[in-house]
């Protein structure tokens, strides 16, 4: 990655002074709906927007303070971003929520209405699209995905907007939550960036989740009999994925609670992994969303200046490893020079 001077403006103004991204998440629509129709018995659909867009807003009027930059969706997350911390940055998502289950693939799409330059005009400092990938889909499935993902990030250049690609790994034949998918998982995540970080993709920060299932690493709280990795085998994997990227890359935490994120952060640092930081999200505030929905506002705005910024604070105090994003843009001026 060589960064245009908007990019790098737009790196810098989501990161930290010493450059790394610290950074909040809360653009979920469909999973967040999910939350909401858990915590209240009521059907996802049924959900209002507008309740989502007052959470959103509550979420990131209190914990932005702790936070290099806020992620959100210009659909219910625009009342929020204008709630942010002065000094946060803001990254909007251009994906609409999950894929059509009709069609084979998980293919992706972006929002309608909506354009990259459009985006930049509501304050974007930089743009996030999602995409599900296998390397074992077929060739006509990826090639779709190749090229929206060249598509999306032709409108980032032409626009100087930096380009981040949160990529989820998936099977189509397995539970990405199972231990089939979790003896795989490691190999598809360095698949993945592998990818990606080609230069054709014209990717600026890549955020992806961890090498492997957290809830299957031996530990004190999880037995060797039900563990599929060791410790060390763990940390070599995440040393393999870091290895692997040439982009700087940061970690999502993947609906996992805050503990075990914590943990994968911890196994990160183990491995010297050369992450630049992370944009975390339900392992911060998704507990609060049963308190907002039985509660109310005030409630929540409780929970969040109490256990919420607890959350957020424990991540940040994993982040002492992480490398700045500003490294890599180095190195690769170095290498093409």
């Amino acid at each position: 990655m060589i960064a245009t001077e908007g990019k790098q403006r737009g790196l810098k103004a989501l990161s930290t002074e010493s450059g790394i991204i610290a950074a909040l998440a809360i653009d979920q629509r469909s999973a967040l709906r999910k939350l909401f129709a858990a915590a209240s018995g009521q059907a996802a659909n049924d959900v209002p927007g507008e309740r989502l867009a007052k959470f959103k807003t509550h979420v990131s009027k209190l914990l932005t303070p702790y936070a290099s930059a806020i992620l959100l969706d210009p659909e219910y997350g625009l009342p929020a971003a204008a709630q942010r911390d002065s000094l946060a940055g803001l990254l909007l998502a251009y994906e609409k929520t999950g894929y059509d289950k009709a069609i084979p693939g998980r293919l992706p799409s972006t929002l309608n209405d909506f354009s990259v330059a459009r985006l930049k005009q509501a304050g974007a400092d930089a743009v996030k699209v999602l995409l599900y990938y296998s390397p074992f889909s077929s060739t006509e499935i990826n090639a779709q995905k190749y090229n929206w993902v060249r598509q999306v990030s032709e409108e980032c250049v032409a626009a100087d907007v930096a380009f981040f690609l949160e990529i989820v790994c998936y099977h189509d034949d397995m539970d990405e939550k199972g231990p089939e998918f979790a003896r795989i998982k490691p190999d598809v995540v360095v698949r993945s960036v592998e990818e990606f970080c080609k230069p054709q993709y014209m990717v600026d920060v890549i955020k992806i989740g961890v090498p492997v299932n957290m809830r299957f690493v031996h530990s004190a709280n999880i037995s060797r009999q039900d563990a599929l990795y060791t410790r060390e085998e763990a940390v070599k994997y995440f040393r393999r994925a870091s290895d692997a990227c040439s982009l700087p890359f940061i970690y999502l935490s993947e609906g996992v609670s805050n503990e075990l994120f914590r943990e994968a952060l911890d196994l990160a640092t183990a491995a010297g992994s050369a992450f630049s930081g992370v944009l975390c999200g339900r392992a911060t505030w998704q507990d609060g969303v049963g308190v907002f929905v039985k509660n109310g506002g005030d409630a929540l705005d409780v929970w969040l200046r109490d256990q919420g910024a607890k959350n957020i604070q424990n991540v940040n105090a994993r982040l002492a490893a992480a490398r700045p994003w500003f490294e890599r843009v180095r190195a690769t001026r170095e290498r093409t020079a």
